[in-house]
């Protein structure tokens, strides 16, 4: 079932990314200006603004971006516009971008599939055990022995074992620690 369930999911990000290519429209390279606002030259504001344009890169300048978008009074003033202007040719790899969208989204759909499968194999470890009970008396829980730890089924995996007996060794440890600092205020090396 896990398999299928991986299959799918890959299907669907395939299709998902090809209904993307084909209606988008990307444009890797631009020319970004960055200008004060039409108002500086009219009064004395200092805001800025931004201008982009697709562009050859002859043309990344004020006079080929921001000139055509702007309006008359600003294009009478290009002299006194323009040298404010800090325009540069950008490139980017959308299919870069692209890939590493999906590798970060596979990552995170492979470790959403493995928190499944771990929430479905904790009822089957936890089955076997006696449950874990939360510290709330120290003189009860400090001073019984805690009891040896189960022997695995022969039925269950070796996987499974080798889980368990990591969670028991926690366990004991934890208690181990808790006698140690309640009843001997020590710690543990």
């Amino acid at each position: 079932m896990g398999l299928n369930l991986v299959c799918y999911i890959l299907c669907f990000f395939v299709i998902c990314s090809y209904i993307g290519i084909s209606n988008a429209q990307y444009e890797d390279v631009r020319c970004k200006c960055i200008c004060p606002s039409p108002e500086v030259v009219k009064g004395n504001k200092t805001e800025r603004k931004l201008y982009i344009a697709n562009v050859v890169p002859s043309q990344c300048k004020c006079e080929g971006v921001v000139m055509p978008q702007a309006d008359d009074y600003v294009r009478a003033k290009e002299k006194e516009f323009c040298p404010r202007c800090e325009c540069r040719y950008e490139r980017r790899n959308t299919t870069t971008i692209f890939v590493v969208v999906i590798i970060i989204i596979w990552v995170i759909s492979l470790l959403t599939v493995y928190m499944l499968f771990l929430m479905c194999l904790d009822p089957l470890l936890n089955k076997r055990r006696t449950a874990y009970q939360k510290h709330t008396n120290e003189e009860v829980t400090l001073s019984e022995p805690m009891p040896p730890p189960l022997r695995p089924r022969a039925s269950t995996t070796n996987v499974l074992n080798r889980v368990g007996e990591q969670q028991d060794k926690w366990k004991r440890q934890v208690q181990e620690q808790r006698r140690n600092i309640y009843d001997r205020h020590t710690m543990l090396n």
